[in-house]
């Protein structure tokens, strides 16, 4: 059986969320994917921040789940969607951890999209 480690953020790996009143607009092959002004910023030990999007603020019509999957010690099991209208560069662009560790629950029905794999996100 392969058991998967459960971490907890501390000193040695810092994570906070917190709110971020700025609007931010995912935009790809031109249409608005994801708009809001309620979106979480999560800082992760020294990776770059990420903005988490409430789920109600993205255009899930835009997104198709897909059977890509990871799995993060700190947060839990990730899933992932694609962009169709971006193309092959918008393969597994966007992220979320449905039942998110209670560490980070703060993220839980957000959605996240890597910066590179869309035109642009506006903040």
């Amino acid at each position: 059986m392969n058991e998967k480690s459960i971490k907890i953020p501390g000193p040695d790996h810092p994570i906070t969320i917190t709110p971020n009143p700025a609007r931010i607009r995912v935009i790809v092959a031109g249409r608005v994917i994801a708009e809001t002004s309620h979106a979480l910023t999560l800082q992760e030990a020294s990776y770059p921040a990420v903005q988490y999007i409430p789920r109600e603020d993205v255009d899930m019509s835009q997104l198709q789940s897909t059977d890509h999957a990871t799995y993060c010690p700190y947060k839990g099991e990730c899933s992932y969607y694609s962009i169709p209208v971006g193309g092959e560069r918008s393969v597994n662009a966007v992220w979320t951890y449905e039942t998110p560790y209670a560490a980070v629950a703060e993220i839980k029905n957000h959605l996240a999209f890597y910066r590179d794999r869309v035109d642009a996100i506006e903040d």
